[in-house]
């Protein structure tokens, strides 16, 4: 092939690609609801120097099957190094939040500075030491992503952060996705468990930024095996063996399932409707278990963990639900709640 042909299939190629990506563009929930750019001041940190290879480990006893009893020295280990991991996140997930209350462009700008440092320095793309570090990975990164919707980075991003951005976070989304893939292999299939659910936050966050119909569709796919696996009465069996935390799991099972359905609708996804409305069931005995345990104290044989107020990562993210389904006990405990911003789920939910 002489090396004319060769440029020339190259450029149709990647024309046939790009074309493939632009065909279908997808929104965010956040699109539905712009916000006028102002002047308003805005204090951005500096960004800090994520590591590459990140080392961090769980805070579960180790001769605990229930994964419920936390070791204190384990806790201490995992919070001093993930800490500045996770406190990246929180830096962004504010600055986009702030965006979206007072149309800040500085606010807007830090955030596109930060997502540009760690996609130049390819912050967190290289050896996660263990299950909690990939864990953390996820959340982070996705939670990153969501405040890239939030401050609709694809039209205030340059062509060149662009360039740098969405192929980082499509990095770190196919090691996501690779993890999780071989995690489902060596458990024989089992999707249904509550990091799956996380991971496809983090997927769907990153397919709608970068409009790649893979990460989004993969996404989808982890949340509709999440609530094909709700039981008729809403509980899920792997969330239930979670003793003194089974509670605190079925919430934590909820939160990113109802994210994902709300990322999904804007793309023609209605996962609120998904097995005859069972994502439904799962909220409701979730969020009464907050008011009354007794159920889960029952079902477990253990008295439940239950916060109390309840917290934004218990609750929060019940807001764009109760607005689509309102509901006097959802309605309540989101009232008593002192905050309804979660990092995880990219601060404050959807309006």
């Amino acid at each position: 092939m002489t090396m004319y042909r060769y440029v020339f299939a190259l450029f149709v190629a990647t024309s046939i690609k790009s074309t493939a990506f632009a065909a279908a563009p997808y929104h965010s929930p956040w699109d539905a609801h712009p916000v006028k750019e102002t002047s308003a001041a805005y204090t951005c940190p500096g960004p800090p120097h994520l590591p590459v290879d990140f080392v961090t480990d769980g805070f579960y006893a180790d001769n605990d099957p229930t994964h419920s009893i936390i070791d204190p020295v384990k806790q201490k280990a995992y919070a001093e190094s993930s800490g500045p991991v996770k406190r990246e996140g929180d830096l962004m997930v504010t600055a986009a939040d702030e965006f979206r209350k007072t149309g800040s462009a500085q606010a807007a700008r830090c955030v596109l500075q930060h997502l540009e440092v760690q996609a130049k320095e390819g912050a967190l793309t290289g050896k996660m030491s263990s299950s909690q570090a990939y864990f953390v990975q996820g959340w982070v990164v996705g939670a990153e992503a969501i405040a890239y919707l939030k401050i609709d980075g694809p039209a205030k991003a340059t062509a060149e952060q662009r360039a740098l951005i969405l192929p980082w976070l499509e990095k770190v989304g196919a090691q996501t996705e690779k993890f999780y893939e071989d995690r489902a292999k060596e458990s024989g299939g089992n999707r249904a468990q509550n990091h799956f659910y996380w991971a496809a936050v983090e997927l769907a966050a990153i397919g709608i930024a970068a409009n790649n119909p893979n990460d989004f569709d993969w996404a989808m796919q982890q949340a509709k095996a999440g609530i094909a696996a709700i039981r008729p009465d809403g509980t899920l069996a792997e969330e239930m063996r979670r003793g003194k935390r089974a509670l605190h799991y079925h919430l934590y099972a909820a939160s990113p399932l109802v994210m994902l359905a709300e990322l999904g609708l804007p793309n023609g996804v209605d996962l609120y409707a998904e097995r005859a409305g069972a994502l439904r069931k799962l909220v409701a005995i979730s969020t009464a278990g907050l008011v009354d345990s007794s159920f889960f104290d029952k079902q477990t044989g253990i008295p439940q963990e239950r916060p109390d107020p309840p917290t934004a990562e218990a609750i929060g993210w019940a807001e764009p639900y109760n607005r689509r389904f309102p509901d006097p006990v959802v309605t309540k405990l989101l009232a008593a709640a002192p905050n309804h911003s979660y990092m995880y789920l990219g601060g404050l939910p959807p309006q």
